[in-house]
This record gives C-alpha cells, structure tokens and sequence, in this order.
C-alpha cells in the first residue's frame, strides 16, 4: 500500500485563484450604480457642506408605543449652504417613474431664497453611474447662480463628441449617442410630471408647442428595456448638463463591485487590486 509522504496535507487539487471581488469597468454610461448610488451622491454633498435632513412619514395608532409605530414613507433631503439648491433622495418615497423606472433622486434649484419653488429641476433613475451624478450635483454646487441660463446646446453636444459620441443623423444639433447606439442624450419635449419654473412653462397653453429639455438613457437592447434614465427640466442651464453629459461619455473606468445583468458581457473589466 503506498503511502503518502504528507499525511496531512490534502490530495485534490488547488482551488482556482480567488474571483476579484472588484473591477475598473468601461464604458461608465453601462456600468451602472453599483447599488449604491445613494451613498456616492451623498458622502459628495456632504464633503460640499451640503446640510442633510431625513423626513420621515408613518402612522401613529392611539395609545401606541414610540417604537411601534410603522413608517410608510420617508426621504432625504439635502441642502446646499446658501439654501438656492438641493437634491432629495426620493426613491423610497413613492416616486414616479421615468421610462417605467423609478425616480432616484431629484436636483433643484431656485433664484433666491424669498421663493418656495423650483426653478428648475433634474431627475434621476436607479442604474445612473454615481460619478456621473456626483459631477453633476458638484457643477451644480460651484456654480455662482444656478437658475441663470449659460450657453447653448452645443455645450452639450460637444461635451459628448470630445469622447467619440455620434451626432444624431436626422438631427445633429439636438441628439447624439455612443458608437454602440446603447446610450443617447436628445434635447427634445418634456415628459410628463418633469417639473420646470421658467416663465414659458407657467403661461404656456395647453395647445403651445412643448418646451424642450435634454433626455438621456442608456437602452442596452432594443426593446428590453432602460439600464437607467435622466430628464433635465427645459429651465436646467446647458453648462450643468452638459457637466453630466462630459462625465456621461468620459473614457475613465470607474470601480464596480455589482455589475448590471443587462450590459455585463458588454463591459471591458480589469480587476481592482
């Protein structure tokens, strides 16, 4: 019988390398949020010196215990130093959906702080890279007045274009999409529910023509549904969009632990070491 000359060492053969348990993905317009795309925003406004507060709705029966009581609803809203803009995370809070997906987070602002009401607002869907909405909120934040108008569509278009974006065929000066026609930005109507200040928004007839606001969503296969989606109210400055859009169609990896089912065979992955 032959014996071996290390007993206690085991005779199979050696497990496979450890699995990464994280990558540098690329494209970033594919690569998701990596499921938290609440924390990449909020630990951003919260190195901005953006106040947070946590409004928290639920019912109260008679005669009920503090710790029983069941919360139906409840957000986070955050608020930047001089009060004119904020950013609310509403994804637990009921939202409405935006391209059959839910409203994440909502981005405000106004012209001065004697104002209850938005001027403009921008929304944002689960699925959005949270770098790219981090530079948004920040170009939002350094900006001296963020309701004033800046520039045209062609900041956008050429914040795309600078990283190989396509101009739309049909419509050059209003659209443009990646080399694989899965993510697009289109300067086009409104959708529903897309709040907007502006002065054309609150005298216009119901039979004026539409007031027109950048859309951006990545539609990984036709037909199957969004990855994510974005819409900027008519009154959101082009610079500050066009801050998205930069960051949108940036060529720089970013790190991913969760990778989306949908775009995953279509991702360039590195492991992170």
């Amino acid at each position: 019988m032959e014996a071996h000359l290390h007993p206690d060492f085991p005779t199979d053969p050696p497990a496979p390398a450890c699995v990464p348990s994280a990558y540098w993905v690329g494209p970033r317009h594919l690569a998701g949020d990596d499921g938290r795309l609440y924390d990449s925003v909020a630990d951003v406004l919260v190195g901005l010196g953006w106040t947070s507060l946590t409004l928290v709705r639920g019912r109260k029966e008679p005669d009920e215990a503090p710790e029983d009581r069941q919360v139906l609803r409840s957000t986070v809203l955050h608020i930047s130093p001089d009060c004119l803009r904020w950013a609310q995370w509403v994804l637990p809070d009921e939202p409405f959906h935006l391209g059959n997906l839910p409203i994440a987070w909502q981005v405000s602002a106004r012209t001065d702080r004697s104002s209850p009401l938005a001027q403009w607002s921008a929304y944002f869907t689960p699925g959005v890279p949270g770098e790219v909405l981090a530079d948004f909120v920040a170009a939002v934040d350094v900006r001296g007045q963020p309701v004033l108008p800046c520039g045209g569509p062609e900041l956008v278009l050429d914040a795309v274009s600078a990283h190989g974006w396509l101009r739309d065929v049909d419509q050059p000066g209003a659209g443009a999409t990646d080399p694989t026609f899965a993510s697009h930005i289109r300067l086009g109507e409104v959708p529903p529910l897309i709040q907007d200040g502006g002065p054309l928004a609150l005298v216009a007839e119901a039979d004026d023509a539409a007031l027109a606001g950048w859309q951006a969503w990545a539609e990984p296969v036709l037909g199957a549904g969004y990855l994510w989606g974005a819409s900027f109210g008519a009154s959101v400055p082009h610079d500050l969009v066009a801050a998205f859009a930069g960051s949108l169609s940036s060529s720089a990896p970013v790190l991913r632990r969760v990778l989306p089912e949908s775009t995953r065979d279509r991702l360039l992955r590195a492991p992170a070491i």
